[in-house]
Order: structure tokens, then sequence, then C-alpha cells
């Protein structure tokens, strides 16, 4: 169930589903995402959908992943980039080769500990990984030529807008459980202007550390 066919299937099916940079679709189909879950799951990990990783946490479904990943490219290269969610590191080892440096903040340890496993496994040198509340950012490091979230607040923290450079781009959904806006924040010398690419489901940002 990880066979080359398999991943085949899933990038044409992202396709028909309107994602079309072939850049994204190239490390959909050549990552590993087997890897970053459960052996037990490992036979749905290229399906089209989220998997729990433990700790009331998902792996993001590969579509939602490609459609953010997409987003940020849109507007250019990426030097730096903040991912703020960790998780099971799958979408820092997909932003990896697309970026000069991903430092990616989580807030629950044995997830950061897994995924700087799966990482080094991968040999992905370029991300950097810490243990924080991820609403805080990485403030020392800003300012960032994108930021992604895979958590949702209700509303965008302020701290992580201060984080951007001119120019720069955040995706993010925002909105209560259920139901969100996948958002694509851009800040500008006038201001932050702000898109909605689509209609997310994702787990809510929380505050602290454990």
């Amino acid at each position: 169930m990880t066979s080359q066919r398999t991943r085949d299937r899933l990038v044409r099916r992202l396709q028909d589903e309107g994602i079309s940079n072939m850049q994204v679709l190239e490390l959909i189909r050549n990552t590993p995402r087997h890897i970053f879950v459960d052996e037990a799951l490992a036979s749905r990990s290229y399906e089209d959908t989220a998997l729990p990783i433990g700790h009331g946490q998902t792996i993001s479904q590969p579509y939602v992943v490609a459609r953010m990943t997409a987003a940020l490219l849109e507007s250019g290269p990426m030097n730096k980039v903040l991912e703020v969610g960790t998780g099971s590191g799958y979408q820092a080892a997909i932003l990896s080769p697309l970026s000069g440096q991903v430092y990616s903040v989580e807030r629950i340890q044995p997830l950061l500990e897994q995924a700087r496993m799966r990482l080094g496994e991968l040999l992905l040198r370029n991300v950097r990984l810490k243990h924080s509340d991820g609403s805080w950012g990485w403030p020392e490091l800003a300012p960032f030529d994108a930021i992604i979230a895979t958590a949702a607040p209700e509303q965008v923290p302020e701290s992580l807008l201060d984080q951007l450079a001119i120019g720069g781009r955040l995706v993010m959904p925002v909105g209560p459980p259920g139901v969100q806006d996948l958002i694509l924040l851009t800040r500008t010398e006038e201001g932050i202007e702000r898109k909605v690419l689509d209609k997310v489901s994702f787990v809510p940002m929380l505050g602290g550390v454990l």
C-alpha cells in the first residue's frame, strides 16, 4: 500500500482537485508519508485524508498540505519559513526542499521528538525544531518570508503577523472548531492583504507547552 502506483494515484487525485504546482505534486509523490504515521495506519497513508498521530493531533490531508504549500509558493521563493505546529513532521518535510531554511515549533514534546527522528531519517538538514507555544512564533529569528500554521486559532495571532517580512505571506486556518477558513495573508508596505482560499477543518491552536 506504499507502492509507487498508490502514490501516483494520490497525485492524480490532487490534480483532479485543482492542485497544479508540479514542484508540490512531485514532493507529495516522492515523500514517504507512511513513515509519518503509526505502522498500523501505514496502509492508509496515501489516501487523501487526515490521520491521527496521537495526543489529539492529526497529520493533515494531502490536499490541504499541497494547497497551503502551493499558496506560499505563488508569490516567489521562500528563503526562511516558519511552521507553527510541527506535528508528525510531514509538512516540514514537504517544505524542506522548497525553502532555504525551515523553522518549526511544536508544543507537544513527544511529537517533536518523533518528528526530529523522522526528518533525520530523511536527511533533511535544513529543518530546525523548537519546543514552544506555536502562537509565539520564533521572534528572535524573524522576519520570515513565509509562515504556515497547521492548527486553527479563532483569530490570527498578532505575534505571527509581526514576524512576517514585507512581501511575506502567512497561510493558516482560522475560526472555531468545525469548519474554518483557510486564509492567505500577505504583508505589504501598506498593511495586510487577506484572501480566503478554502474551507477546512483543523485541530484548534492551543496555548502552553506539554
